[in-house]
């Protein structure tokens, strides 16, 4: 009798071997390459514009719609917290942007506010934000940005109908699995270049409330990334380019 129990004893123990090592072979979850997957990631938040420079960035609308002005102000959110890192390294940020347009007539007008060239991000962005003070209109703002190929994607960050400064955020979606499709931020063929690029914004008016003249302001664009591959990038690797 325990000659048959120590027998049957062994073959459940192999046969439960042998259907995990099935199930890592067809691709099911291995907990320990999901542990490995799970801590390559270095998430943090860094500073993308504090809106700092005068004439980085422009504004510009359909010319028979309406006409716009950007300019620096002195100001900041009352909520705004600081980059933990940014700490002591004494970086000027005393203004923020603001935008006046000028609406000729009522319509499906769209504004757009861009940099002076698309300023890139570091690493595998996950979350863009910005605050914003939007007057309370219900106008919607939309994010644009370029991926790895240069390709442009839009996003909405909502809509600006609320009153003072609020921190608007939206999530970049994944790279597709055959890395070629929806926003592709990284190439396997390269490892020195990785991310997207900032376009500006679109505002999308609502033309019931696209009249007399109307303001936005905004402050601190930042962006969560994924340092781990520019972290652990090889020194030794050739830079492409020439």
């Amino acid at each position: 009798m325990k000659k048959f129990l120590i027998i049957t004893l062994i073959l459940l123990v192999a046969g439960s071997a042998f259907a995990q090592q099935q199930e890592r072979e067809i691709g099911g979850p291995d907990p320990e390459r999901l542990g490995i997957e799970s801590a390559q990631q270095m998430l943090k938040e860094v500073s993308v514009d504090k809106f700092e420079h005068d004439g980085f960035w422009r504004s510009t609308m359909s010319g028979d719609e309406g006409y716009t002005t950007s300019r620096l102000f002195t100001g900041s959110p009352a909520g705004k917290e600081p980059i933990p890192d940014e700490e002591g390294m004494d970086i000027q940020d005393k203004y923020v942007l603001g935008t006046r347009v000028d609406f000729l007539r009522r319509g499906h007008n769209s504004i757009f506010i861009y940099p002076a060239r698309p300023i890139p991000v570091e690493g595998i962005t996950k979350t863009v934000s910005v605050w914003v003070a939007g007057r309370n209109f219900n106008h919607e703002l939309i994010l644009l940005i370029q991926d790895f190929f240069g390709r442009y994607y839009e996003f909405s960050m909502g809509k600006l109908n609320f009153m003072g400064w609020k921190k608007v955020t939206v999530t970049i979606p994944p790279q597709a699995d055959d890395g070629l499709s929806g926003v592709v931020q990284r190439n396997y063929h390269f490892s020195n270049h990785a991310g997207i690029k900032i376009a500006g914004f679109r505002i999308d008016c609502d033309p019931m409330q696209a009249y007399g003249s109307y303001y936005i302001y905004f402050d601190d664009l930042r962006a969560l990334t994924d340092l781990f591959s520019e972290h652990y990038r090889d020194p030794d690797d050739m830079v492409d380019g020439w």
